[in-house]
C-alpha cells in the first residue's frame, strides 16, 4: 500500500469517527416538571413519590397522568391529577428524529401552579356538640351519616 492510499484511508476512518461523533451528541429533549406553590414551602409528592419542596423541577420521561399531592402545615392538602400530553416533536414517529438526530437540544417545561387554600379551624363548641350526639347515637343503635 503506498502512502496516498494510507492517507485516504485515514482520511476516511476519520471522517468515519467524526461522523459517528456528530450523531452521538445531536438530538436531545430535556422534559421537566416545575412545581410551584403560594405560598412556596410546600411539601411535593407525585405519582405517591416525594421530590421536595416547593418551588421545584424535576425531571420527566413520561408523558400521562401524573398525580400530585401538594402539604403544607396550616393548608389544606391538594390532591391533584394533571393530564401531561406529549408535544408534537415528541409523538411517533417524528419523536425517534428530535431524540436522536435534531442538532439543538429541545426543552419541554411543564408549570404547575397551586394555590392552597388555608385549613378552617373547627369550631370547638361544634365538635363538643356533634361527639355527644354520636354518643347517643350510638347508645340508642343508630349510625349517623358522616360529616362533609
Amino acid at each position: 500500500m503506498n502512502s496516498s492510499q494510507s492517507n485516504n484511508l485515514t482520511t476516511r476512518r476519520i471522517l468515519f469517527a467524526s461522523a459517528i461523533g456528530l450523531v452521538c451528541i445531536t438530538g436531545c429533549v430535556q422534559r421537566r416538571l416545575i412545581v410551584k406553590t403560594q405560598p412556596e414551602g410546600a411539601f411535593v409528592s407525585i405519582d405517591n413519590i416525594p421530590v421536595g419542596y416547593s418551588p421545584l423541577s424535576v425531571p420527566h420521561t413520561y408523558y400521562g397522568t401524573r398525580e400530585f399531592k401538594v402539604e403544607k402545615d396550616g393548608y389544606k392538602t391538594v390532591n391533584v391529577q394533571e393530564r401531561i400530553r406529549p408535544k408534537w416533536y415528541s409523538t411517533f414517529p417524528i419523536s425517534f428524529i428530535t431524540e436522536n438526530f435534531w442538532p439543538v437540544e429541545i426543552r419541554d417545561q411543564r408549570v404547575f401552579d397551586f394555590q392552597l387554600q388555608p385549613k378552617t379551624m373547627t369550631d370547638e363548641n361544634g365538635l363538643v356538640g356533634r361527639a355527644n350526639d354520636l354518643r347517643l347515637n350510638v347508645e340508642r343503635g343508630t349510625v349517623a351519616a358522616p360529616v362533609r
